[in-house]
């Protein structure tokens, strides 16, 4: 891992780290414009062609007997984990639900807000050789609680045809209705706009890799989306006080998503910082994806040494990670000079990798410095708002003569007629 000083890392790390998605955009939109054209039969040459899947018209959806079928093939020590998982995810929703609202001027006029969840949402779930069970929960739970009327889940299949069964149990206790073998851009294209076997959605959410990501990014539009989502990040903020072997710990279990992970610590304490440095090196040989995480900590980790924990929470505001992981001695007390986190997971029993499954917070979080002005998937994701205006006699009268002139000003005259036709008319 290269090793910073805090001003340097600030100077030379970009405040927006995003990868350039304008190189993929000629091959996505001419995906997305086939799948629009021809609908299944674009499906299944691209399952064939990026999946070496054999897939025939009649079978993209996922049957209710192979769900039924992923039940047996789990055991019942992950359908319990899952449903812990539930419980935490969906208690920690229910305690954000929006709750529309009126209220009267002294004019009389009523004004307000209402809260509207959006009637369908597909979420995407990246699969194929992976598995992510959890992305299922952490998409499809927040919507359910906003009021989402019907999900439907797009996932990647094997080169046999099957899509893992620990999504698919996911999925069905998650109220998910609809599952369909279609991973990738094309995915992301199907629905957007629709085809015979899936239908179009008003949203989609969810993680991916680059190809989806740029998809998501072409639709928008058509559809809302949540995010354009990046590689994983972590940053560590210790003090003195830290355990090595902890962070060491969580700066691996991020480091093994994919080559492109960032794991950065930031202390001030120079013997922590090697003493991490060792405990990395004692560790690496034991991990499972070592060839990733090495990668992973080489090109895109880092060590940042800052003079104090005030030049710390600027390099976290500046790097803005994904998740951070609050390791020092009062927490508590710099939550409120922290302004650019995706989620903070405070002190040492706060594993970011409980954030991953079953603390509660959706991990589907902004990457790559937008958690300067994005937040993660939530109930605000699924929620529109309708502003109500119900302006009241005397409501009217004080504000027609400031209306006609801003009207007037902008050369609106049918604008400024409206007011003074309802002068003569009801007043």
């Amino acid at each position: 891992m290269k090793i910073w000083r805090g001003d340097e890392f600030v100077r030379a790390v970009p405040r927006k780290r995003l990868f350039d998605l304008d190189a993929f955009e000629d091959d996505v939109r001419m995906i997305i414009r086939d799948v629009r054209n021809r609908g299944d039969e674009a499906l299944i040459e691209y399952a064939a062609r990026f999946d070496g899947l054999n897939l025939r018209l009649g079978e993209i959806q996922v049957s209710a007997e192979e769900i039924s079928q992923a039940y047996r093939a789990v055991d019942e020590d992950f359908v319990r984990s899952l449903k812990v998982a539930m419980e935490n995810i969906q208690r920690y929703y229910e305690q954000q639900l929006s709750r529309s609202w009126m209220t009267v001027t002294r004019e009389g006029t009523v004004l307000g807000k209402i809260y509207i969840p959006v009637e369908k949402v597909g979420i995407y779930v990246p699969g194929g050789a992976a598995r992510y069970p959890s992305s299922v929960l952490m998409t499809a739970l927040p919507a359910k609680v906003a009021g989402v009327k019907e999900t439907v889940m797009c996932t990647p299949a094997a080169s046999s045809g099957k899509v893992d069964p620990h999504v698919l149990v996911a999925a069905d206790l998650a109220g998910v209705k609809r599952v369909f073998r279609v991973g990738g851009a094309q995915a992301i294209a199907a629905m957007a706009f629709g085809t015979e076997s899936i239908p179009p959605v008003d949203m989609i959410v969810g993680p991916g890799n680059v190809y989806v990501t740029v998809a998501k990014k072409l639709v928008y539009g058509q559809v809302g989306i949540d995010m354009l989502a990046g590689p994983s990040e972590i940053a560590v903020l210790c003090d003195y006080t830290a355990n090595p072997v902890i962070v060491a710990a969580d700066l691996l279990s991020q480091a093994e998503h994919d080559v492109y992970a960032s794991a950065i610590l930031v202390t001030a304490s120079e013997r922590l910082a090697e003493t991490v440095q060792e405990e990395l090196a004692a560790r690496l040989d034991k991990v499972s994806r070592r060839d990733i995480v090495a990668r992973s900590l080489e090109n895109r980790g880092a060590i940042v040494l800052v003079e104090n924990m005030e030049e710390g929470i600027e390099v976290i505001n500046h790097y803005a990670p994904e998740h951070l992981e609050l390791l020092v001695e009062k927490p508590f007390e710099l939550l409120g000079q922290i302004k650019n986190v995706g989620t903070i997971f405070v002190g040492p029993y706060s594993a970011e990798a409980l954030g991953d499954y079953t603390a509660g917070p959706s991990h589907v979080l902004p990457t790559g410095g937008t958690a300067k002005y994005a937040s993660g998937l939530g109930i605000e994701t699924f929620l529109k708002v309708s502003n109500v205006v119900a302006v009241s006699r005397e409501g009217f009268l004080a504000l027609k003569d400031a209306t006609k002139k801003l009207a007037e000003v902008e050369g609106l005259d049918a604008h400024k007629a409206s007011i003074e036709t309802r002068e003569g008319v009801l007043c």
